[in-house]
This record gives structure tokens, sequence and C-alpha cells, in this order.
């Protein structure tokens, strides 16, 4: 018997008060998937995000996450945003930030025990970050940082860690490392990764759903220029690294 989605939405739509921004938006993502979410700004990949968190309720359909509503189901998630988003002037070393990831309702900042340390100090050495645990945030490189904020999400031990552009703004090099921390993460774990990069991420999901205000499911391999021009519009281009597509604005 196969085991119960982790994450299921079922027509689901949403709107701010006007227009609609996501429209009967349906998805289904199994244990130990590896899931890209792409599609163009201002298509509703960070709302359904804050959907799924229980940030949002939406306006019609239904969303469980692990077969519970997404305010009772979202201790289970590791959520990474956008690094460009974070304050990193605030005076605050790395093993505060990560600590903060054992927060769920029970605790107050301070107040940690002995098995949250442990779970920020095996966290912190996951991600590679344990020489930096007394550094203050603000001295990391953005390659770093991202490290950080994705020991922060595991320190809850989550069952499904959520990304927001894990890796805009750092160089391929940094990329390519923590994409494959994130293969290996995904061994144990269901993992949805949004990104513009539908060529480089196409290397590791096992699956990407395409999101502008509607959502199709495709196979990696399936993704092509048609689907490409429905997602961006016209004008689009697919660059072939041996079997990879990488699409590209065209000049």
């Amino acid at each position: 018997m196969s085991s119960p989605p982790i994450l299921e939405i079922e027509k689901l739509s949403f709107s701010y008060g006007g227009p609609l921004i996501l429209e009967d938006v349906s998805l289904a993502m199994a244990p130990g998937e590896f899931l890209g979410l792409v599609g163009p700004n201002g298509g509703g990949k960070s709302t359904l995000l804050k959907l799924v968190l229980g940030l949002l309720e939406p306006r019609s359909g239904s969303l469980r996450v692990f077969g519970r509503p997404p305010r009772q189901g979202r201790s289970r998630i590791g959520y990474v945003p956008q690094y460009s988003g974070f304050d990193r002037d605030f005076p605050i070393c790395v093993e505060k930030v990560v600590l903060q990831g054992r927060l769920d309702g029970r605790l107050r900042p301070g107040r940690f025990g002995a098995e949250d340390r442990r779970a920020a100090a095996e966290a912190m050495e996951g991600t590679q970050v344990t020489d930096l645990r007394r550094a203050r945030i603000g001295e990391l490189s953005g390659g770093q940082l991202q490290r950080v904020l994705l020991a922060r999400a595991l320190a809850g031990r989550p069952k499904l860690l959520m990304l927001d552009e894990p890796t805009a703004n750092i160089d391929s090099r940094v990329e390519g490392d923590i994409f494959d921390l994130l293969r290996r993460l995904g061994e144990r774990m269901g993992i949805l990764v949004v990104s513009h990069d539908l060529g480089f991420i196409s290397r590791y999901v096992t699956r990407v759903a395409c999101l502008s205000r509607t959502l199709v499911c495709h196979e990696t391999s399936a993704v092509g220029s048609e689907i490409l021009e429905k997602l961006y519009g016209p004008g689009m281009r697919l660059i072939d690294h041996g079997s990879h597509l990488d699409p590209r604005e065209t000049p």
C-alpha cells in the first residue's frame, strides 16, 4: 500500500480581494519527492507557499499538509525564505539563528533545552556551518548564509522542506553545492523548491510543477519550448546542456 501524500491540494483558488492569483490549483506530493515549482514573477509561487504554511486562507478548494489543515501540519515543515530578504545587520550569531528553527509556539527564545541544542548541532553539521556557529550573520557570504537558513529549517527535523529561490544571487559553484546537499536530504524528506532556473533544477527534481495562476505538473523530461512559452510567453529559447533543458531569455 502506497504512503499517503504529504501535501494534497484540490481545486484551490485564492485572491487578495481582486483578480484570482491562483485558480483551480491541484497538486499531490508524495513522501520523498523532490518537486520543482517554476513560473513567471507574479504567477503565484510565493502565495502558494504561504497557503501551505497556513499564513493565508484559500478562497475555495482544500489544502492538507500531512493529512491535516495547514496550521496543524506546518510543524512538520521546514521553510527557507529568500536570503535576500533577511536582515543581515541584526546582531545575532549563527548558532542562535539555527536555534530559532526549534521555536514551535511552546518555547520562547533563550529557553532551549538539551534536545533543542542537539538538533541545532546536527543541522549545522549536516549543512557544514558548525565552524561558523559563533560568527555574526553579517560576516557571512551569501552561500554561507543560505546554508545557515537551511540549517535553521532542518533544526525542526521536518518531513517536508520548502525553499523559496534558495540560490538567488549565489554563484553557480555554490548553487551546485547547495542542490547536491538538497539531493542528499531528499533521501529522508520531501522537498519543494521554488526556482526560476528550470535548466539547472531539472538535474535534481523528479517533477516540475509549472505555475502561472493555474498549475500543471510534468515529468522533468517532458518540459520543452511549448510549455516554457505558455509559462513565460514568446521569446524563450532552450539551451541543451547534454540531456538538460536550460531556458534563457532571448537577447
